[in-house]
């Protein structure tokens, strides 16, 4: 067993079955907080993951296809809890009307909206995903929201007003131009 000490910082023990931290007099196990230890990543991030694989060998087998795309993403939207699931219809009606030409299909198990190149250009992420306290619209770099040298790629929704859901569909028509 080795200890080491440095003016300022807590003892630390190490051995080879464990890794403990001294703090004080106490003793507590390093964790990692809400994550897998071995991996990384936590079972909401994991299965993120494992659904985009299946989305990938899907679009490999030559399933991507509007009709099988809006059928995957309805199904997605219907899982969500119902806050969710109110702010998704609404993302998804408003990108349906102001970029007709967008294929829908999910992403990482979240409905999302791409080019005729199968490039992601916009995707809802609802806050049950991760247990976050809002949803957001996303858009990757395909989108052509370039306003200068800075500008959001991703927005926080926690409710649509009117006004929010014209700013959405500025925002989608101006991506796709």
């Amino acid at each position: 067993m080795r200890r080491t000490r440095t003016y300022g910082e807590d003892m630390t023990t190490k051995t080879a079955a464990k890794k403990t931290t001294t703090t004080k007099g106490t003793t507590a196990k390093n964790t990692t907080t809400d994550k897998d230890t071995k991996s990384g990543f936590n079972a909401d991030e994991r299965a993120a993951m494992k659904e985009r694989a299946k989305e990938l060998r899907a679009e490999a087998k030559g399933a991507k296809n509007r009709e099988k795309g809006l059928a995957d993403l309805e199904s997605k939207i219907a899982e969500m809890p119902d806050d969710d699931r109110a702010l998704a219809e609404t993302i998804h009606r408003i990108v349906t009307e102001n970029a007709p030409d967008l294929l829908p299909k999910t992403w990482y198990g979240m409905p999302a909206y791409a080019d005729a190149n199968g490039k992601t250009i916009c995707f809802f992420k609802a806050a049950s995903k991760f247990g976050a306290r809002y949803a957001e619209l996303g858009f990757n770099e395909d989108a052509m929201l370039d306003d200068g040298t800075m500008w959001p790629t991703a927005y926080a929704i926690s409710a649509l007003s009117p006004a929010q859901e014209k700013a959405i569909a500025t925002l989608v028509t101006r991506a796709v131009s």
